[in-house]
């Protein structure tokens, strides 16, 4: 008598297999998808809006822009002239620093929309390290003794005096009176822009929170240079009332 083959076993389908395949694809898949825009974030550039009127004509609300970061990553020095993406200082900001919590840290690392993010300020870099700042009302800015021309980008000359350390202050953003140096004895010192610092304007001078109030930006805080813009939205031009059509 001659023993026959068994038929082959088929292997049943495990309870919850399938479930547990999509989801470790899932997870997988959303981590490359973080990790790659976490490293073209942080190491190449990232895309910003303009929120303000601070940096007209040169940038009008709601322009995007792309935010170079190669050229820090290859250790390029900041020039004058340079407009820059930063987080502001803590002083503009009622006192509170940037904060490391894990949230935070992935909102900056990826910039999504669930994860908290920081804001940014976007300004013009008008000294760096050893330049002497003074600002003379209805002229304009003197850099080392020597009067800018900004005739090509700033709308129009600064309705205040920068003379000395003291005349540095404001209101921040959030509406708090600051002041920039409050040693007594400093208070008539001379505006020179400190080691690893800049001194930061925007092109908008009579409606701007830049250096004028808040004082000297420590280059740490730079995320990168405004590099390219990107769209900016067509408004339709005013008529006189006389030339409106009517309804």
């Amino acid at each position: 008598m001659t023993a026959t083959q068994a038929p082959p076993q088929t292997e049943k389908p495990t309870p919850g297999g399938f479930l547990t395949g999509f989801l470790k694809e899932a997870i997988e898949l959303i981590v490359v998808t973080l990790a790659l825009l976490i490293a073209i974030r942080w190491g190449i550039a990232e895309a910003r809006y303009i929120p303000s009127s601070s940096m007209e004509p040169t940038l009008q609300i709601n322009d995007r822009l792309i935010v170079e970061k190669i050229s820090g990553h290859l250790g390029k020095k900041i020039e004058r002239g340079d407009i820059l993406v930063f987080y502001p200082p803590k002083e503009e900001m009622g006192g509170q620093d940037l904060s490391n919590n894990p949230l935070h840290i992935m909102g900056r690392l990826t910039g999504l929309p669930c994860f908290p993010n920081d804001p940014a300020f976007i300004k013009r870099c008008i000294g760096i390290p050893g330049d002497q700042i003074r600002v003379q009302a209805n002229q304009g800015v003197y850099i080392n003794q020597q009067l800018l021309d900004e005739s090509a980008y700033v709308k129009e000359p600064p309705a205040y005096n920068l003379n000395v350390m003291g005349d540095i202050k404001g209101r921040n953003a959030l509406g708090m009176f600051i002041q920039a140096e409050r040693d007594p004895k400093k208070q008539m010192d001379p505006i020179i822009v400190p080691a690893g610092h800049l001194f930061m304007m925007g092109d908008n001078r009579n409606n701007s929170e830049d250096s004028h109030v808040w004082g000297f930006l420590d280059q740490r805080r730079v995320i990168g240079r405004a590099y390219l813009l990107i769209w900016r939205r067509l408004e339709a031009p005013k008529y006189p009332i006389s030339l409106q059509s009517g309804e």
